[in-house]
């Protein structure tokens, strides 16, 4: 059976247009092949890097200790066959809740390792999701950066793919119902595709 890690940061959970498009890629995947696990970091007890869990995790680093409770979220993404990240468009890229989760992750020696020929990544996942919802139309322009950060950051892990399905135009004054369900009926397709 093969593992779909979905990270959920849509903190408005029911009322979120993006955790809309989370649930309709996930009950179109087949569930006698694909086993999902949901983190959502909000709930978590992750912190952003600070000097004192910075310190922390370089000095576990340097024991070699990649056992380590501090280590479970990294593996748990390095393990993952296919990770979906649902965030909704923020200040021009996600919410930092979603930066906060990729810091705990990038660890050296789980995620990704430096090597004579610069950074390898050693995640097994094939394919890195972003299912995301903008009020406005970014899609493709500079003013939109998270497609730009995280198609890289799974190239830096190591997945062969990054795909975003995003629904724009939300807060528009068009009725937001066709473009969410256009990007519904796309989410369902790569889900079902899988």
């Amino acid at each position: 059976m093969k593992n779909v890690l979905l990270v959920d940061c849509c903190i408005r959970r029911e009322q979120s247009r993006t955790a809309r498009l989370a649930r309709a890629f996930i009950a179109a995947l087949d569930l006698e092949r694909f086993c999902v696990n949901v983190i959502r970091p909000d709930q978590e007890r992750m912190r952003p890097l600070t000097g004192e869990t910075l310190a922390e995790r370089d000095r576990l680093l340097a024991e070699g200790a990649l056992s380590r409770p501090r280590f479970d979220y990294a593996r748990q993404f390095a393990a993952a066959d296919d990770v979906v990240f649902a965030a909704p468009f923020w200040d021009l890229s996600f919410p930092a809740l979603l930066k906060v989760y990729v810091e705990n992750i990038s660890v050296e020696g789980i995620t990704f390792r430096t090597t004579p020929a610069g950074l390898e990544g050693l995640c097994q996942g094939k394919r890195l999701i972003l299912l995301t919802t903008r009020g406005g139309y970014y899609g493709g322009t500079r003013l939109e950066q998270a497609t730009t950060y995280l198609a890289a950051l799974g190239e830096f892990f190591g997945f062969e793919q990054f795909i975003c399905i995003g629904a724009e135009g939300l807060d528009t004054g068009i009725d937001p119902e066709g473009p969410i369900a256009e990007a519904e009926e796309r989410a369902k397709a790569l889900a079902a595709s899988m």
